[in-house]
Parts: C-alpha cells; sequence; structure tokens
C-alpha cells in the first residue's frame, strides 16, 4: 500500500523497529507477536498498519544509523523501539546503548510519533552487574524521557522451555501470543481509533 493510500484511507503507520525478538526469528513471519499484534488491531477496529522494520542482529548503533530513514519512509504515528538484546549479548557497553536509545527516542518524538519502550534481560554471562544494569538502562530512559515502557519482552516465556526455542534466546511460535499480551497493555493507551 502506498503512502498516499494510506493517507486516503485514514489509516496510521504503528513501526515496528527491533531486532530478531521483533523479527520472527527462527519461525514463519505469520507467527510472530507483531503478526498477531496486526490481527488483534484488526479485529478490535484500529485503524493501523504494521510495518515490521525488525532486523535480526540488529544493535542499538545500528538501529540509530537507520531509523532516520525508516521514520521518513513510513511516517508511522506509533512506534515500538525494541531494541538492546544484541549489544547486552556481545557484552558492548550499556552507556552507549543508552545513548544509542535516547538519541532514537529523541528523533522518534521530533517525527510526532508516539513511543513505546521495550526492554530486555539477558543471561549474567557477563556477570550479574551488567545484566542488571542492562535491565535498569530502560527504566531510568522510560522515567527521564516519560516514555511507557514493556520492562522486559519475554516475561513468563524466557524460563519455560516449551514456549523457548532450542536456542534459548528467541520465544518460539508457542510463545508468541505471550509476548504480544506483554506489550498489548502499555500500548493500548497510546492507540487511537
Amino acid at each position: 500500500m502506498t503512502c498516499n493510500a494510506v493517507a486516503a484511507s485514514g489509516e496510521r503507520t504503528l513501526l515496528v523497529f527491533g531486532d530478531s525478538l521483533s523479527a520472527a526469528y527462527g519461525m514463519r513471519m505469520d507467527q510472530g507477536w507483531v503478526t498477531l499484534l496486526q490481527k488483534r488491531l484488526e479485529a478490535q477496529g484500529y485503524g493501523y498498519r504494521v510495518v515490521n522494520a525488525s532486523v535480526s542482529g540488529e544493535t542499538t548503533s545500528g538501529g540509530r544509523s537507520r531509523l532516520a530513514r525508516a521514520l521518513d519512509l513510513h511516517k508511522p504515528a506509533l512506534v515500538i523501539l525494541e531494541l538492546g538484546a544484541n549489544d547486552g549479548l556481545r557484552g558492548l557497553p550499556v552507556k552507549d546503548a543508552q545513548a544509542n536509545l535516547a538519541a532514537m527516542i529523541a528523533a522518534i518524538r521530533t517525527a510526532n510519533a508516539r513511543l513505546l519502550l521495550v526492554g530486555i534481560m539477558i543471561p549474567p554471562n557477563y556477570g550479574q552487574q551488567y545484566a542488571a544494569s542492562l535491565a535498569d538502562m530502560y527504566r531510568m530512559l522510560a522515567t527521564d524521557h516519560k516514555v511507557p515502557l514493556v520492562p522486559f519482552l519475554l516475561d513468563g516465556v524466557a524460563l519455560d522451555s516449551r514456549l523457548m526455542q532450542s536456542d534459548g534466546l528467541h520465544a518460539n511460535a508457542l510463545g508468541q501470543p505471550r509476548l504480544l499480551e506483554n506489550v498489548w497493555l502499555p500500548l493500548k493507551p497510546l492507540l487511537e481509533r
């Protein structure tokens, strides 16, 4: 659908800007939480077209470098920002990830889009302090920038082997509906009918 067709229909764009956790890694795209979100929005009468601009392996630095183009191309009314897991899994400095996410939050606001920040937690491969710092980063960003937050996308899923892929990092198709529920509660107040 072209931007003109979207404007003519009154449909707004919801941009999901994330990494493999939102890109349906390891499964069919139609099984991922982002596709499930599009179906729920349609079923409940919300006039949004969901664009999934998530890229497996993406870091906050990579996301920051491509965000301006995505905002310009899709002109979203609402952005779900889900990045940082790959920074954490690579042991990259938390302060750099925080600066990148803060810059993305500012860019999304400049584009006059509403925003939902999605946090992650990682295993303590680099120590408990590093893992805690990464989790705290999302809370600090949400507080400092006054944005709603999903504290942990994989809440209720990460420790359940029935809901996770064999890599222990990504939810499987059975876990995707729970990811949608984790996002839905803080997302719903941001939606317009």
